[in-house]
C-alpha cells in the first residue's frame, strides 16, 4: 500500500533541531535534504549569522530616475554568482540617500528572496552606486572567517540550493525571510581553498567584463555605419503636425507618439538602404496555456523574464505531463529552432536573443519567434544586434502602450524600420557578436568549475577539488 512512497522517520531531537518554525510538511523532511545535512555536520559548518550582519532592501515606496547612476538591485538581479543589469533601473540620489541601512557595499553578497529563491552574487566596484529592495537579501561579512565569493558559490551549489528552497514559504509565490538566512549553513572550508575560488569568480568577473565589451563594440560599429554614434535624443517637448501627417496614417492621438527624438530616428535610418521587419523575417507567434498547467517538473516554459539579449535562464515555470502528451504535435512546432530569433512582445518589450541551438522548450505568447528570410542579405547575429540597439528600442518606446504591462502589437512589429548595412560590415558586426557570445561561454565554464569544485570538496576533499580546478581551468 506504501509501495512508491518517501518515508522518514525521525527522532523528536531531529525534528526539532533548527525547525524553529515548527515545521510539519513532508517536503522538509525529503531524504535528499537529510543526507545533505548530514554531509555538512560531517564536513563542519558556521551558521551565516556567527560571521555575517543580514538585513534587506528598501521596503518604503521607491523613486526612480534614469539620470542617478544609482543601480537598484530588486529579486531578478542576482544570478549564478554575477549580476544581470541588462534592464537596468536606477532610483534618485535623494532615495539612495535616504536609504543608507540598505546601500550597497563592495562585497556585500546579495541573494534573492522572492520568486526564483536562491540566486547570489557579490558586490564590486564596476555596479556601486547601487541599492536594494526589499526582495533580496544582503549577507555583510563581520570577519574574516570566509571569502564573499566562497559563500556565494555555496550558496548556488547543491548544498546552498537545497537549504533556500528547504528554508523558504509560500504557495503561490516562495519567499526566504531573513532570519531563516542567519540559519544558513556554510560548508568550513580551509581558507586556501575559500581563495581559490575566490579568484575563478573574480576571473570570471574579469571574462563578463571582456565579453560585454565586446559586444559593446559591435554595436559602436553599427551606430557609426548610419551616423548615430554620437546621437543624443532630442528633449524638445513640442512637434506640430498636421492631423495628415499623425491620426490619418497612425491612428495615434497621444501626444508621446510623435517627440522628435522618435522621428529622427527613424529619419536616420530612412536616409539609407532600409527595409521593414516584416519584409526580413517571418514571424511565427507562440501560445499561452494558462497557469493551470504550470507544474514544477516538466517542459520548460519561457518567459519574458526567463532571457535577455545576452542569454536564456532555466524558466522558473514548467508545463505538466499531461498538457504536453494532450499537444504533443503542437508543442513539436512550437520548439523555437537553431537561428530563431526570440523577441518580446509584452512587459519588456523589444529583446531579442539568437537562438544558438535547437531548443527543448517552448516560449509563452509575450514572445515571437523570427526566422530570416534570406540570410544572404541579412545576417542573423546582425539582426538580433540591430533589434537590440537603440535604434529600434525606441521605435518600441514609441509605439508600445499599455498602463500596467506594455504592450507591442504585431501590426507595429511588423513596421519596424531597420537598416540594411554592407554585408561585410554586417559579418565584421556578426564576428564580433560571436567572439563576445563566445568570451561569455568561458565565463560561465568557470564558474561552473567552481561550483563544483566546491561541492566535490565536501563529498570528497579539497585536493580532488583543487586538482578538478586545475584540470579544467587551463
Amino acid at each position: 500500500m506504501l509501495e512508491g512512497l518517501e518515508i522518514t522517520i525521525l527522532k523528536s531531537t531531529e525534528f526539532l533541531k533548527d525547525n524553529f518554525d515548527f515545521r510539519l510538511d513532508a517536503e522538509y523532511f525529503v531524504k535528499s535534504s537529510l543526507v545533505n545535512l548530514k554531509t555538512l555536520n560531517r564536513v563542519g559548518y558556521k551558521k551565516v549569522s556567527d560571521f555575517g550582519y543580514v538585513t534587506d532592501g528598501i521596503h518604503t515606496s521607491i523613486d526612480y530616475s534614469d539620470d542617478s547612476n544609482v543601480n537598484l538591485f530588486s529579486a531578478t538581479t542576482p544570478r549564478e554568482n554575477y549580476f544581470d543589469l541588462t534592464r537596468q533601473v536606477f532610483i534618485s540620489k535623494k532615495t539612495h540617500e535616504l536609504n543608507p541601512r540598505t546601500a550597497l557595499k563592495e562585497n556585500d553578497i546579495i541573494i534573492s528572496t522572492v520568486g526564483t529563491i536562491g540566486n547570489c552574487a557579490v558586490v564590486n566596484k564596476s555596479v556601486l552606486p547601487a541599492n536594494s529592495d526589499r526582495h533580496v537579501g544582503i549577507i555583510r561579512l563581520k570577519n574574516k572567517d570566509f571569502y564573499p565569493r566562497y559563500i556565494s558559490t555555496f550558496l548556488v551549489s547543491k548544498y546552498g540550493r537545497f537549504q533556500t528552497y528547504r528554508e523558504s514559504t509560500g504557495n503561490v509565490q516562495l519567499n526566504l525571510f531573513l532570519y531563516r538566512i542567519r540559519t544558513l549553513k556554510i560548508a568550513n572550508l580551509s581558507i586556501p581553498f575559500q581563495e581559490k575560488i575566490e579568484t575563478l569568480v573574480l576571473l570570471n568577473d574579469e571574462m563578463r567584463s571582456l565579453f560585454k565589451q565586446t559586444y559593446t563594440n559591435a554595436e559602436s560599429i553599427l551606430l557609426k555605419e548610419i551616423g548615430l554614434q554620437n546621437y543624443e535624443p532630442s528633449t524638445d517637448p513640442v512637434n506640430i503636425k498636421s492631423f495628415k501627417e499623425t491620426f490619418w496614417i497612425t491612428k495615434r492621438l497621444d501626444a508621446e507618439y510623435y517627440q522628435k527624438k522618435y522621428a529622427e530616428v527613424v529619419d536616420r535610418i530612412k536616409v539609407q538602404k532600409y527595409d521593414r521587419l516584416a519584409n526580413i523575417v517571418s514571424i511565427k507567434k507562440s501560445i499561452e496555456p494558462g497557469s493551470d498547467v504550470y507544474s514544477n517538473e516538466g517542459l520548460p516554459f519561457l518567459r519574458v523574464s526567463d532571457y535577455n539579449k545576452f542569454g536564456v535562464y532555466e524558466p522558473e515555470k514548467k508545463l505538466n505531463d499531461s498538457f504536453c502528451k494532450e499537444n504533443e504535435k503542437l508543442i513539436i512546432k512550437l520548439k523555437p529552432q537553431k537561428e530563431t530569433i526570440l523577441f518580446s512582445k509584452d512587459g519588456s518589450v523589444g529583446t531579442a536573443y539568437m537562438l544558438r541551438n535547437d531548443a527543448d522548450f517552448i516560449t509563452s505568447g509575450a514572445i515571437l519567434h523570427l526566422k530570416v528570410n534570406h540570410k544572404e542579405q541579412i545576417i542573423p547575429e546582425y539582426l538580433t544586434l540591430a533589434l537590440n540597439s537603440q535604434l529600434v528600442q525606441m521605435q518600441a518606446e514609441r509605439d508600445a502602450g499599455g498602463s500596467i504591462i506594455l504592450h507591442w502589437r504585431i501590426s507595429d512589429i511588423e513596421n519596424v524600420v531597420v537598416p540594411i548595412i554592407d554585408f561585410t560590415k554586417q559579418q565584421e558586426i556578426a564576428d564580433l557578436v560571436e567572439e563576445s557570445f563566445k568570451l561569455k561561454k568561458q565565463s560561465e565554464h568557470i564558474l561552473e568549475v567552481a561550483k563544483t569544485a566546491v561541492e566535490m570538496a565536501i563529498e570528497q576533499n579539497e585536493e580532488m577539488a583543487m586538482t578538478f580546478i586545475q584540470d579544467n581551468t587551463d
